[in-house]
């Protein structure tokens, strides 16, 4: 209740403080820009729409229609392009809460030899666009941000492959776990440890779809890709307008309907290796004041390797009401259910000598999540609006096992004495949290230019219910009921979270500054037992987190950008209990605590098809937390977890794409040839501490992606090669040793392959081919779930996915 409470007095202050008078500023609260794009043969499908010198763009869908959402208010200048047409220019005016509309038909491109034939314009780059100086009460303005637009990319998003999906956001590195014993695959950037995206602020939609942000920040749910219009990712100072994490941002944007029009059906169905079938269908439409869209989806497969078969279903679902001329709401919620059997971890001898073997069969895992939320954008003045989101979490995580204990080399086996299997292990762990967060725009005459003022606040409240150690059934299938007594540790965590922030974007000339700051209190408590000497540990703490945001407008097509702002990482779950007896918990542990800064260059070359974003990075994370060992007086070993030492993250980041033919001067009728390449270069090392000098576990030198498009009349497809290197397991930059759970991840190459043939307008295939080399490799070594031991990735595959809309 001291939560509301402060939320409400916070949103009352901002009610007294706002003028009610419009301002004569230029108007940046958010409208829509929707339409159809028509060709000489009707609705045109496939077409590229752009709002110039923006990072807004879009794609038409068979009927030709596309909606461009969360505009600034402004007259946009639009560029519209499709292969065999003539690309065509407009202006068109969008107000705030407002949906404005442009059709437009293109004229085709026809070409006269002696014969008469009708040739194709090079597509609009591909490339992953930057996000808005502004977008209601968020300012990008100067910082690092990419948006990955799935409609335009040849990538396999049936199986969410995550290195195809945002292979164009140079420093991805994906820990490949799904299908081994994890829902999802993890993702991290610039050496930060990818692990269920633990370092990265995850939403979908805007809001937070993590476990916990704060106690237990692991992302088990990932929305489809099949859903998924497109993806922001903020790194420069996304601290400021979304959270603590070292990271940045993520937020996967699903698809939306259109105001007045019908219903439109989606469905794809897929097949690939190891028995695997996917089912997909959405549908999206709108009335005159309502849009809808929904979505639901059935995976299943064997496999990979022996005991990693899945099953899995979500569904997603939502409303938008346009109530009046100043006011919308939403609604939305997400149902994700699944059933994973989980395979195990190797040896470094048994993934040598077989990466598909498997000494698991009879661990489990299931992870139900609940999503509901509920949105509220008002518009106070032309020149002011107030965004709301208020979201809940009902999820859970529970598992039966045959534990780590024995470690990867431990066979699970019927005991010759007691002619059964050893007993497993059983945990649960149930997840609930609310969360409101609420964001101001406005805009008014600052200098002589329009300033812009984003504030935002938060509350928060979560808790976990963590039970481990149950006793389980001695059988194989998915038990989780208790036999012969309690749970060894029972313990419920508890967050609670309240934060401001403010930034304010002043323009001056060509320069764009914004400085800002976020401020949070943070409370954890734990209660409950284990079976060690615990004693619950309550912090209490406030953190300062200022940065500052520039630009500089270099040409009409290019910038310098640059950010620093301060971060921290919250103490998280697990380092609030000891694990064994002879652990302990440093009392005076602290949060890690530090900052990112970048600075680029980013833009196209004028006049010519290449895109490029160039730029520098360093992450200073200090305090972070380990493990020591030590020896008590009378001699008995412990070890303790406390703030370890200081990493240091340096690096450049480039991402290049150009198309081939036109700078070849070749001839449109022989279609698009495009070309990119993400490459990252990060050095990250411990600075102090007992690991000073070691480089920071699960932090590859070098991550580069390079891929060639080639797309002509109906067909476009990708070729693409992922290169990681080297990293280690461990701190201690183990290289080799009997203990599969350390040690090197050695560097690795994958080849993938991606092809799309429209057939008709209503019907497409897809087809390609996961690691088409047949590399053996993995990115993940654990001394626990789902291992322990090394974690393989999967070995080729091939799919194939027919698909209608109706």
């Amino acid at each position: 209740m001291r939560i509301v409470g402060t939320l409400a007095a916070l949103l009352a202050t901002w009610l007294i403080v706002l003028p009610r008078e419009p301002l004569l500023a230029q108007t940046l609260t958010q409208g829509s820009l929707e339409g159809r794009v028509s060709g000489s043969a009707g609705p045109l499908g496939g077409a590229t729409v752009r709002l110039d010198g923006t990072g807004y763009l879009g794609t038409t869908d068979s009927t030709g229609r596309y909606r461009l959402v969360d505009l600034p208010a402004g007259t946009y200048a639009v560029t519209v392009m499709a292969e065999g047409y003539v690309p065509r220019r407009d202006t068109v005016p969008v107000s705030a809460l407002e949906v404005a509309r442009l059709d437009l038909t293109l004229a085709p491109r026809i070409q006269r030899l002696k014969d008469v034939s009708v040739t194709g314009a090079a597509n609009d780059l591909k490339s992953a666009a930057r996000l808005p100086d502004v977008r209601g009460g968020e300012v990008f303005a100067g910082k690092k941000t990419e948006v990955v637009r799935l409609d335009s990319l040849d990538v396999n998003t049936v199986q969410n492959v995550a290195r195809q999906v945002l292979g164009r956001v140079p420093g991805l590195t994906v820990s490949e776990t799904e299908g081994q014993g994890f829902p999802s695959n993890g993702i991290g950037f610039r050496g930060l440890n990818p692990t269920q995206s633990i370092e990265i602020n995850v939403r979908q939609n805007g809001y937070n779809i993590a476990a916990d942000p704060y106690g237990y920040p692991e992302a088990y749910f990932i929305p489809p890709a099949e859903a998924v219009e497109r993806v922001e990712l903020v790194r420069g100072a996304s601290s400021l307008g979304y959270g603590s994490q070292f990271g940045g941002m993520v937020n996967y944007v699903l698809r939306d309907g259109v105001e007045g029009s019908r219903p439109v059906l989606r469905s794809r169905v897929t097949g690939a290796s190891f028995n695997t079938y996917d089912g997909f269908a959405d549908v999206a439409g709108g009335t005159s004041r309502v849009t809808y869209y929904g979505f639901a989806q059935y995976r299943g497969s064997d496999g990979w390797r022996p005991n990693s078969d899945g099953r899995q279903v979500s569904a997603f679902g939502r409303v938008r009401w346009r109530a009046g001329d100043r006011f919308r709401v939403g609604l939305e919620y997400t149902l994700f259910r699944n059933r994973i059997h989980m395979p195990g971890g190797l040896t470094d001898e048994a993934f040598g000598r077989d990466p598909r073997t498997s000494y698991r069969t009879r661990n489990w895992l299931g992870s139900p999540w609940n999503l509901l939320a509920l949105t509220g954008q008002y518009l106070l003045s032309p020149n002011a609006s107030i965004t709301t989101t208020v979201w809940g979490s009902l999820s859970q995580r529970y598992l039966v096992w045959r534990n780590e204990d024995g470690g990867a080399g431990a066979l699970d086996a019927i005991d010759p004495a007691t002619q059964s299997f050893v007993p497993r292990e059983v945990e649960r762990e149930k997840f609930t949290n609310l969360t409101a967060e609420s964001r101001l725009a406005y805009s008014f005459p600052l200098l002589g230019r329009t300033g812009t003022l984003a504030a935002g606040i938060r509350a928060f409240t979560g808790r976990m219910h963590r039970q481990e150690g149950g006793p389980g059934s001695t059988g194989s299938d998915f038990d989780l009921a208790l036999y012969g007594g309690p749970y060894e540790k029972d313990v419920s965590f508890y967050n609670t979270n309240v934060s401001a922030h403010v930034e304010q974007l002043v323009r001056l000339g060509e320069l764009t500054v914004t400085p800002g700051i976020r401020i949070e209190y943070l409370h954890s408590a734990a209660s409950g037992y284990t079976d060690t000497t615990f004693t619950p540990l309550t912090r209490n703490r406030t953190f300062a987190l200022p940065g500052l945001a520039a630009q500089l407008r270099t040409s009409a097509t290019s910038e310098l950008y640059g950010s620093v702002a301060r971060s921290y990482r919250p103490i998280d779950y697990s380092s609030l209990t000891p694990f064994a007896s002879v652990s302990r918990i440093d009392p005076k542990l602290a949060d890690p605590s530090g900052y990112s800064s970048d600075l680029g260059w980013r833009g196209r070359v004028p006049d010519s098809a290449v895109a490029f974003d160039v730029s520098l990075f360093q992450i200073h994370y200090g305090k972070r937390i380990g493990l020591v060992s030590g020896t008590d007086p009378d001699g008995t070993p412990y070890t303790l977890r406390t703030n370890v030492g200081t990493s240091v993250h340096r690096g450049i980041e480039t991402y290049v794409e150009l198309h081939a033919l036109p700078l070849l001067g070749a001839s449109p009728r022989w279609g698009a040839l495009s070309v990119f390449d993400a490459f990252a270069y990060t050095d990250a090392k411990y600075t102090d501490g007992e690991f000073v000098g070691n480089r920071v576990e699960y932090a590859p030198r070098l991550v580069n992606r390079t891929g060639v498009t080639y797309a002509r009349g109906g067909f476009s497809g990708t070729l693409q090669l992922s290169s990681v290197g080297q990293a280690f397991g461990d701190a201690n930059n183990t290289v080799a040793s009997a203990d599969a759970n350390v040690g090197v991840i050695p560097a690795y190459h994958v080849l993938d392959l991606s092809t799309r043939l429209r057939l008709t307008r209503r019907y497409q295939l897809s087809a390609g081919a996961n690691n088409l080399a047949d590399a053996a490799y993995f990115t993940r070594r654990t001394d626990e779930y789902p291992g322990p031991g090394i974690i393989p990735s999967p070995g080729r595959s091939f799919y194939l996915s027919a698909g209608a809309t109706f």
